[in-house]
């Protein structure tokens, strides 16, 4: 017994007729006859009670009526959840993110998103870069926002921004009134970094741009979230250079300042597996690919 069969029944039953139920199907009235006989044989039941001038259904006809309406209701459904998951418009979505994404980039992306695929369950996970690799190559997230660059040739990569480092001061520090700031000026000032193991490309732009300036900063102490290290600059334990979309972030005792000397370039991007075949995952990617952060 295949849908058709179920197709053919249902229009006779609600014709009670079968030329007339064939001409809604759109074929000939013998073939339908065929079909429905078939279908009383495999089931081993009477569905319907025929007279030359009438056609009725018999009790059981009643029954296997209502049933054939339900299952085509649920096939029916059923293909269009599946074309629905093929476009991507449901399913779940594990998204990994460093935590200077949540100031600008991350609110954007899932801003956006959610006009996008409201029906997709979206879960986020806040991991540092690394993390976010190892993540990707275990499965336990679909996508990361991640700071490149990022370790091994099996991640695509597409960046979402770029940005340059800013100077985060106390309010009560000697520069905070002048337009920009030179790293001169700062040499000895003690720094406020984020740990070398758990994000080593910014932290190493971030030595390379003192270094430049002639000088080897003074790193006094070490914070693992972007958050964290200003509120230790606002509580005057040292200064920070941090992306400039931080600056998003607002912090009573903060004051951010551009920078003299030209400032390498950070970059925020999305990282996936080659072999990433997800609907969803190439919903979130053309969403990204629209925006303009």
């Amino acid at each position: 017994m295949e849908l058709r069969h179920l197709r053919y029944f249902i229009a006779v039953a609600e014709e009670l007729h079968f030329g007339r139920a064939a001409t809604r199907l759109q074929m000939a009235q013998p073939p339908l006859s065929l079909q429905i006989r078939q279908l009383e044989q495999d089931l081993d039941v009477q569905l319907f009670h025929r007279t030359k001038r009438r056609v009725e259904l018999t009790h059981a006809g009643h029954i296997f009526l209502e049933e054939a309406r339900a299952t085509i209701r649920q096939a029916e459904q059923a293909r269009l959840a599946a074309q629905r998951a093929s476009r991507g418009e449901v399913g779940q979505l594990h998204l990994g993110f460093v935590r200077s994404a949540t100031y600008h980039v991350l609110p954007e992306l899932m801003r956006a998103f959610r006009r996008y695929r409201p029906t997709v369950e979206v879960t986020l996970h806040e991991h540092t870069t690394m993390q976010q690799v190892h993540a990707l190559h275990q499965q336990r997230i679909d996508v990361g926002i991640v700071r490149p660059p990022i370790a091994g040739t099996d991640l695509f990569r597409e960046t979402l921004l770029q940005e340059t480092l800013v100077l985060a001061l106390p309010d009560t520090h000697r520069c905070v009134d002048q337009a920009s700031v030179s790293l001169q000026t700062i040499a000895t000032e003690p720094f406020i970094m984020f740990p070398r193991h758990l994000g080593p490309g910014l932290y190493d732009q971030i030595v390379q741009l003192c270094h430049r300036a002639g000088f080897s900063p003074n790193i006094v102490q070490e914070a693992v979230q972007m958050q964290t290290i200003v509120s230790l600059v606002a509580a005057e334990l040292g200064i920070a250079l941090v992306p400039a979309s931080i600056t998003h972030f607002t912090r009573t005792g903060v004051v951010y300042c551009p920078l003299q000397e030209p400032s390498p370039t950070l970059e925020l991007a999305l990282a996936w597996r080659l072999d990433e075949r997800s609907p969803v995952v190439q919903a979130l990617l053309r969403v990204a690919k629209e925006l303009q952060f």
